[in-house]
């Protein structure tokens, strides 16, 4: 049976080798891309059952890619999102909300709540 997969968008390398290490050790495929630009080239490609969002990126931040995410037609205008962010305030949450993320979570996200989330938003691993 094939795994889950995971598209992690961060611009930071470090995040994405941390998501990646917690999301492969629980059984989830992973993949990576530096924007939302990147990630929408992907998808398009080979779509996954979640993606873990940055908001901050060059070329295409993360709302407008959520929104032009929720454009596209399902199956990938229905892949639940799980936005990651070091911005706190309840704005940015309701901003990521209203844009069609499904959960918002302020970092650095301890790996046990990004996989809580990813079973919550995907299923588990296999």
């Amino acid at each position: 049976m094939m795994g889950r997969r995971v598209l992690i968008v961060d611009d930071a390398s470090l995040v994405r080798l941390y998501y990646r290490d917690a999301l492969t050790r629980a059984g989830y495929e992973t993949d990576e891309a530096l924007n939302g630009l990147e990630a929408l080239e992907k998808l398009l490609v080979s779509p996954a059952d979640l993606i873990v969002l940055d908001v901050n990126m060059p070329k295409m931040d993360g709302m407008t890619f959520l929104a032009a995410l929720r454009r596209q037609s399902p199956p990938l205008s229905t892949t639940p999102v799980l936005v990651t962010s070091t911005e706190a305030s309840p704005k940015d949450a309701a901003l990521a909300r209203e844009a069609g993320g499904n959960f918002y979570l302020v970092k650095p996200v301890a790996p046990e709540v990004l996989l809580a989330h990813a079973a919550l938003l995907c299923g588990p691993a296999a």
